[in-house]
């Protein structure tokens, strides 16, 4: 490697890792104070708190990583631009392609990261984040009842209280209200269960009893005279934990070899995204290249909000196909590669801006 590729590598490769964790530490505070508030609503335990934001913040990488790259670019180039060092470059017979060869590297190594990101690394962290935070909730909505406290289940539609407990975990003075009013067919009845006692069996499960001994039932709609009132001396209510697993077969935490034999428009499209984030840094060095190139007098930063804009309508394009996909709109060989035709014809223009790079021969009189 000759020893203006290995500065030139060196700059894109510092700038890059700057940018990264500039952008790293701004989206972990956001994913930081949402781990933290569903914790603290739901009583989460210490170490389920640092697994979710550690899972959670991987899925991040690979919307940093193409975005630093881009970044990295613009402002390693740009600097050379506004100091002058690349006047110097190219006086040396330095075109466009000695500039992609240096960075060439660096963008094989971030894509190779990012096809082990997109499809082994973060499916499975995903995955594992969302098992977590699902026994997480098991534990902490379906653990042991406490008294004089109420707890929620279901959603919020069903309440549970208790006045006090003996040694033999029986609860004492219970009362149960449920709340059907969003169910269908359901004229917003309203149930409310009180009993002396009760025990609940299944602790700690996403299925559970509610037991409930010697008490009176009452059903009916609030503000309506006929309510059911039906008195009993043992009675059982199931609670189930249906809501959080709904969300196991979401098609982003699926490992990519059940994407590649699944038919489901929904699974097709996560692969195709998949398939995109690498192929983005790719076409985002293409781009950068040409678009660093400053004017004369132009401040190192000048062409910044520009390339955030490009990156900008480029993510929303992908997303929009994926969402196209998804739906059934358009085919599936359609749905993506369409954005990053456009791409790839936006750098191949502002290459052909460039002026034509002719190395000059110095003669020498002698």
């Amino acid at each position: 490697m000759r020893t203006l590729d290995r500065y030139l590598l060196k700059e894109v490769t510092e700038t890059w890792l700057a940018v990264t964790g500039v952008l790293l530490v701004i989206l972990l505070s956001n994913q930081l104070a949402r781990v933290l508030s569903q914790a603290a609503a739901n009583d989460f335990p210490r170490s389920v708190v640092l697994s979710l934001i550690g899972l959670t913040s991987a899925g991040y990488l690979t919307v940093i990583v193409p975005i630093g790259f881009f970044l990295a670019i613009m402002l390693a180039l740009g600097r050379m631009y506004h100091e002058s060092e690349m006047a110097a470059i190219q006086s040396c017979g330095v075109g466009p392609s000695g500039l992609y060869r240096p960075i060439g590297y660096l963008a094989a190594l971030i894509t190779a990261l990012l096809v082990w990101l997109s499809f082994w690394a973060i499916p499975q962290a995903s995955a594992r984040a969302q098992q977590i935070r699902t026994e997480a909730l098991q534990d902490a909505q379906f653990g042991l009842l406490e008294p004089g406290r109420f707890r929620t289940f279901g959603g919020g539609n069903v309440v549970f209280y208790a006045e006090r407990v003996d040694d033999n975990g029986i609860l004492h003075n219970v009362n149960v209200f449920v709340d059907r009013s969003q169910e269908e067919e359901s004229e917003g009845e309203l149930e409310i269960w009180v009993a002396t006692r009760a025990e609940q069996r299944g602790a700690g499960q996403a299925d559970q009893m509610f037991v409930l001994y010697d008490g009176e039932h009452y059903k009916g709609v609030p503000g309506r005279g006929d309510w059911q009132i039906t008195q009993f001396a043992e009675g059982g209510y199931p609670i189930r934990l249906g809501e959080i697993n709904g969300r196991a077969g979401k098609a982003g935490m699926k490992p990519t070899r059940d994407l590649l034999q699944s038919t489901d428009p929904r699974d097709r499209a996560e692969l195709q995204w998949r398939i995109s984030t690498p192929v983005m840094a790719l076409i985002l060095m293409l781009i950068a290249v040409p678009l660093a190139r400053l004017r004369p007098r132009q401040g190192r930063f000048g062409r910044i909000g520009f390339a955030i804009l490009v990156y900008f309508l480029y993510s929303q394009l992908l997303a929009a196909g994926r969402a196209w996909i998804e739906g059934g709109a358009v085919p599936e060989w359609f749905g993506m590669s369409w954005v990053h035709a456009v791409a790839i014809g936006l750098g191949l223009w502002l290459l052909s801006r460039e002026a034509p790079f002719r190395a000059r021969t110095v003669t020498v009189p002698a």
